[in-house]
């Protein structure tokens, strides 16, 4: 079956917005929903997963990144400027990324350690996340630009705070990567607009 459909191009978005409101909640609060952040690292260990949904464990795992999505496609203005930012950026970046073979293979060779860390301690464990900020600032930051993340600097300044975000917009490339394998453009953001905004209230039906 093809990747190249509205359900699946709506479920990667949908992990698109889910980790910029979670880097957004981090950033400005200096904590974020538990069970959203974990299905979102998660989703970066998912080499191999049986359908786009099971990247995030299953619909269940990207509810909130589908309920920023209906409230996203439902506004004309944006009510979050930075979410918007973020994922706008997340989109240039990961285009920058398809042009660098090194990093791409840095990443690969990150994430297998990674799985191995993971399956010892868990995604959520720092040392996880630690070593997912750490990929995501030798590759992703040597990019230009770079993603500027606004929030409380009380929050900002912490270092735990600061792994799970780096960790995060990681996890965002990977969504982004997931929505063009899965057809995904800029173009069909414009014109189909609508369409994403039902797929999204529907998906949400099934949860």
């Amino acid at each position: 079956m093809s990747l190249k459909n509205i359900t699946n191009q709506t479920i990667a978005l949908a992990g698109v917005s889910q980790t910029c409101r979670l880097v957004h909640q981090l950033a400005i609060t200096g904590c974020a929903d538990s069970a959203a952040l974990e299905s979102s690292l998660s989703s970066l260990l998912k080499i191999d997963a049986d359908s786009v949904a099971d990247v995030y464990g299953g619909l269940t795992g990207i509810k909130y990144g589908l309920e920023q999505l209906v409230m996203q496609m439902s506004s004309k203005v944006f009510n979050n400027p930075e979410q918007t930012r973020y994922a706008a950026q997340l989109v240039f970046l990961q285009n920058q990324l398809t042009k660098r073979s090194d990093l791409i293979q840095t990443i690969e060779i990150g994430i297998t350690k990674a799985q191995a860390q993971a399956e010892q301690y868990g995604v959520l464990h720092v040392n996880v996340q630690a070593n997912f900020a750490d990929l995501y600032h030798n590759t992703i930051s040597t990019l230009q630009p770079r993603i500027m993340v606004v929030g409380d600097q009380n929050y900002l300044c912490s270092q735990n705070t600061v792994n799970k975000i780096r960790a995060l917009l990681l996890a965002g490339i990977r969504a982004v990567l997931l929505w063009r394998q899965c057809g995904g453009s800029r173009w069909k953001l414009l014109f189909f607009r609508k369409k994403i905004q039902e797929e999204a209230r529907f998906l949400l039906t099934q949860i």
